[in-house]
C-alpha cells in the first residue's frame, strides 16, 4: 500500500465542471479509512476552492501549492517556501506590460493581478475567489514574500513566455485546465523550485522517502515530479511526455480516473 499520494488539482481532482464528483471523494475516503496520507501537488494557491481541497484530503498534513512555491500546513497555515527575487520579478512584470500579457503576483495564500481582462475574471471564478484588480507595488508592500508569478496567456504563447523566464535562470512551468480550454498557466518560481522539491520536503517532515510515493498528474508542470516519485500515475488526459513518464496510466478526469489510481495505490 503506498503511505503518501499527492494529487493534483485541475484535469486530475477536478474536470471541466470544476468540482470533485462523490465517485472521487468516495476514493478519498476510502485511502484516508485505509491510513494513506492525500495531500495536493497544484500550481494554485492556498486560498479558495484549492485550500478547501487540501482541507478534505487532510485537515492536518502538508500540501504543495504554487507549483512548489510554497508547503503549507493546513492546519496551521504555516508557510515554507523559497521567495522569488525582486529584482526578477520586476523583470517579470515589465515583461508583461511590454508583451501585454496577464500577469499575476502570488504569496502563499493571496493573489494580485493588474489586469481586468475577461481570462483574469474567468481565472478567479475558476480559483473560486472574487475578482478583485489591484496593484502589483501595494500587493507587494502588504505581502514580501512573493513565491511564485503565473502568466496567464494562450497556449500558443507558451514558448515566448519560457524564452523570456529561462534565461533568467528561473523555473516555468505550464499547466492548462479543463475549465479555460485554451489558456495556458505558465507559473514562474525560484530556481530548482516545483513540484518534485515541493513533495520532497514533505518526505523529509513524514520521514518516507520519495520511492514510497504516489503522485497522480496530467499537465506539464506534474512532469518533474512524476520523475521523481517512485509510483508516478498519469491521467488518460494526460500530456503525452507525462504518460511517458508514468508506470500506470488511468481513465481521464471526467471518467474519475482519479479513484482508479486511488483504487491501485492499495495495491501498490
Amino acid at each position: 500500500m503506498i503511505p503518501l499520494i499527492f494529487i493534483d488539482v485541475d484535469g486530475t481532482l477536478v474536470g471541466a465542471s470544476g468540482k470533485v464528483t462523490e465517485a472521487v471523494w468516495d476514493a478519498v475516503d476510502a485511502a484516508r479509512d485505509r491510513g494513506q496520507h492525500l495531500a495536493l501537488s497544484t500550481a494554485r494557491g492556498a486560498f479558495g476552492a484549492s485550500w478547501d481541497m487540501a482541507q478534505r484530503l487532510d485537515p492536518t498534513g502538508w500540501h504543495v501549492f504554487h507549483a512548489g512555491g510554497a508547503v503549507v500546513h493546513a492546519a496551521s497555515g504555516e508557510a515554507k517556501g523559497e521567495p522569488l527575487d525582486d529584482e526578477l520579478l520586476d523583470v517579470l512584470i515589465d515583461a508583461a506590460g511590454a508583451k501585454d500579457w496577464i500577469l499575476e503576483v502570488y504569496s502563499p495564500n493571496a493573489y494580485v493581478v493588474e489586469s481586468d481582462a475577461v481570462a483574469s475574471v474567468d481565472h478567479a471564478a475558476l480559483m473560486g475567489v472574487p475578482f478583485v484588480a489591484g496593484k502589483f507595488a501595494s500587493f507587494r508592500q502588504a505581502n514580501p514574500r512573493i513565491v511564485r508569478a503565473q502568466f496567464v496567456v494562450d497556449v500558443d504563447q507558451i514558448e515566448a513566455v519560457t524564452s523570456i523566464v529561462a534565461p533568467l535562470g528561473l523555473v516555468a512551468t505550464s499547466a492548462t485546465s479543463p475549465i479555460m480550454a485554451g489558456t495556458a498557466f505558465v507559473s514562474v518560481t525560484p530556481p530548482g523550485v516545483t513540484k518534485a522539491s515541493g513533495i520532497g520536503h514533505i518526505c523529509e517532515a513524514l520521514n518516507l522517502s520519495i520511492d514510497q510515493v504516489m503522485m497522480v498528474g496530467d499537465g506539464l508542470n506534474d512532469l518533474p515530479a512524476m520523475q521523481a516519485v517512485g509510483h508516478p500515475v498519469a491521467m488518460g488526459n494526460a500530456e503525452v511526455a507525462v504518460k511517458d513518464a508514468a508506470h500506470h496510466v488511468v481513465a481521464d478526469v471526467e471518467s474519475d480516473g482519479l479513484a482508479e489510481a486511488l483504487e491501485l495505490s492499495a495495491s501498490l
